[in-house]
């Protein structure tokens, strides 16, 4: 019989130190309460047989508190998705709840790193307790070397952030920098100081799933792109979102053939939008009903609803799609809704997918709470945004367009490359009743009908200025289109699009309003 290689059994014997995480014990643990574990998140992100893990055997250095154990608490590597290399890191709560050291966030920044010289997206899978507390400022340190990394990647190779578990503290700077963030319903929370710190110091009373759980940070702070279900949801979300993004900045993101036909009509848009300019509709609909058929992914719902963003395909093509929403408080405007838009837009230009806008909104949300908050500088993120955009940008105003909602929205002002608009369309610095109390306002108090003549001047001016021909006669607007024929429209002008190339003057980095 031959003898047993020593160094082989050692070597097994280590691969299975770090296959065990912390232990059995706290593995069962885990799956106890629903979630999974690094590596089984990995392996589901990943296509079968793909993960080839990094430093698995490094460990805690300068410790006198028990065995280190293999890996630090973090899993990192790289394999596939789709066939795409994608650099990924795992926090493992079964060691230390996963809390950062300095071995730990060396190993992230390693794949960080490495994932912007090969020009491949970084996936972080985060669950942890902080930082480690015996580890002292070095820990403060390794988060530091993440955060920085973070900000100068940043529009470089997409940065999805998984929230599988806890994230509080400075640890939650780190998501918020990245490009997009997946929370798991019921199992992942982010705050920046939790409840006992917040009880001891306003004498509030909360739990962490209602300061900082999934649906919180989708529907009310905005810091969550998309929530799944469980784990294996949430990870099914990111492995769809990166099939609308380049691997990185100088790369195209792939097409897909979806078989949804080029020329395909939808007549019920021609009956979507109500007569009454006050009767809403939905611009989920028109959207649905225009891109490739099951392809749209909206970000941030219930969010500023007022607003809708997402990522769909064209013709098999990814777009950004950017709208407002009638059918939520008329589509106005307001600080939330133009933060979600302006975010996006600039995500989209980053990694070069054109942005679709539909437009449909009655100007910014009047009130002193929004003019105290700071709408103007909330506002001018959206039109920096489109401004500085260099991607095909194609626009369709499909009701209201109305003062500066209609120019911050992609209007050609703004260097929109071709904007389109339905007979529905309304275009005007503000809408007839207003325009009617400013203009003519002396003529209505004397007419001997006050009323009817305030309605005869409204339908005048309607007739005479909200209407999409006035604008397309002044150039503003490229083709009134039918509703039904949107679909090709946009279809033929992104194709046409597709060489375009725009340099801005160069500079260091603009100074966007924030």
């Amino acid at each position: 019989m031959a003898e047993t290689n020593p160094r082989l059994e050692k070597l097994f014997t280590k691969r299975q130190q770090t296959l065990q995480g912390g232990g059995p014990a706290r593995v069962d643990k885990q799956h106890a309460k629903g979630s999974l574990t690094a590596r089984e998140r990995v392996a589901l992100l990943l296509d079968p047989g793909t993960f080839r893990e990094l430093e698995a055997m490094s460990i805690q250095q300068n410790t006198t508190e028990g065995e280190p154990i293999p890996g630090d608490g973090v899993v990192t590597g790289y394999g596939k998705v789709d066939g795409r290399t994608v650099y990924v890191y795992a926090q493992d709560f079964t060691v230390q709840g996963g809390a950062l050291g300095e071995t730990h966030a060396k190993k992230i920044c390693r794949v960080m790193d490495l994932a912007v010289k090969t020009g491949s997206p970084i996936i972080g899978m985060i669950d942890s307790g902080g930082a480690r507390i015996q580890e002292g400022v070095k820990s403060l340190g390794g988060y530091a070397e993440i955060f920085r990394r973070n900000a100068i990647y940043s529009g470089v190779v997409p940065q999805i952030s998984l929230i599988m578990g806890p994230c509080a503290g400075g640890a939650s700077y780190s998501p918020a920098v990245t490009d997009l963030i997946i929370m798991v319903e019921n199992k992942s929370y982010m705050f920046l100081t939790g409840p006992a710190v917040i009880k001891t110091v306003t004498g509030e009373e909360v739990d962490s799933e209602t300061l900082g759980g999934a649906r919180v940070h989708l529907t009310m702070s905005g810091n969550a792109h998309m929530v799944g279900a469980s784990d294996e949801d949430a990870i099914a979300l990111c492995r769809q979102t990166l099939s609308y993004l380049p691997s990185n900045n100088v790369d195209q993101a792939p097409e897909l053939l979806t078989g949804d036909p080029i020329n395909r009509r939808e007549e019920a848009l021609n009956e979507l939008v109500p007569a009454d300019p006050r009767t809403p509709y939905s611009m989920r609909e028109v959207i649905l009903a225009v891109m490739d058929q099951g392809t749209f992914l909206e970000l941030q719902a219930g969010f500023a609803p007022n607003a809708i963003v997402g990522l769909a395909r064209l013709a098999g093509r990814p777009v950004g799609v950017i709208s407002q929403e009638p059918a939520m408080m008329a589509g106005v405007m307001d600080i939330d809704s133009a933060d979600k838009i302006a975010r996006t837009v600039r995500m989209c230009d980053a990694f070069n997918l054109p942005l679709v806008t539909f437009v449909d909104s009655p100007g910014f949300l009047p009130g002193v709470n929004q003019e105290h908050g700071g709408i103007i500088r909330h506002g001018a993120k959206v039109l920096y945004a489109y401004a500085e955009a260099t991607v095909p940008k194609v626009s369709v105003v499909t009701r209201k367009a109305y003062g500066g909602a209609y120019v911050v929205m992609s209007s050609k002002y703004l260097g929109t490359d071709i904007t389109y608009a339905w007979p529905s369309a309304e275009i005007a610095v503000m809408g007839a009743e207003g325009a009617a109390n400013i203009l003519y306002g002396k003529q209505i108090k004397a007419a001997e009908d006050p009323e009817a003549e305030r309605a005869r001047l409204e339908q005048e001016y309607q007739e005479n200025y909200l209407n999409p021909y006035a604008a397309a006669q002044a150039g503003y607007i490229d083709e009134v289109i039918e509703p039904a024929e949107t679909r090709q429209k946009l279809i033929e002008a992104l194709e046409a699009l597709q060489t375009k190339v725009e340099n801005n003057p160069p500079r260091k980095h603009g100074n966007m309003p924030v």
